[in-house]
């Protein structure tokens, strides 16, 4: 069963400070939350996402064990949105859309997240017991960090 996450938030910035916040790949790991201890496996990366880039990484989202995940950027519409699809991980089906939108406090930006966890039935009892509660709780986490670095919250 595929399922639907929608996380909205104001940044007090302007839209070219968000978007080069977003698309800069090693910010990923200022996002994320420590004991899933993130890390990103490609040895040079751009310091702005396009289309077509494939980014690897190492994350322990769950019981620190350490899984291999590795994504490519799908979509870029600059300064609007960008997406990025799993291509390897604990996922059956991952497409991440981040949407911007200027607004009268800054910038509303929107992280869409649908996905699929494999195992069937099995899966499904995996995301009722803890998968979309570890999902809230990372971005949960990352709404804290962008309010501390955008709202001097």
């Amino acid at each position: 069963m595929r399922h639907r996450l929608i996380f909205n938030q104001t940044l007090r910035c302007e839209l070219d400070t968000a978007w080069l916040f977003f698309t800069n790949p090693y910010n990923l790991s200022k996002i994320t939350p420590d004991d899933m201890r993130f890390e990103i496996k490609n040895k040079e990366l751009p310091k702005s996402i396009t289309k077509g880039l494939k980014i690897d990484y190492i994350v322990s989202p769950l019981w620190n064990i350490p899984l291999k995940w590795k994504t490519e950027i799908t979509d870029v519409q600059h300064q609007e949105l960008f997406a990025d699809m799993q291509l390897v991980g604990p996922f059956k089906y991952w497409l991440h859309t981040h949407t911007f939108e200027p607004c009268a406090e800054g910038v509303s930006m929107t992280d869409v997240i649908e996905y699929e966890l494999p195992l069937g039935w099995i899966g499904e009892i995996a995301h009722t017991m803890f998968v979309k509660r570890r999902l809230n709780a990372i971005f949960t986490f990352r709404r804290k960090i962008l309010d501390h670095t955008f709202n001097n919250a």
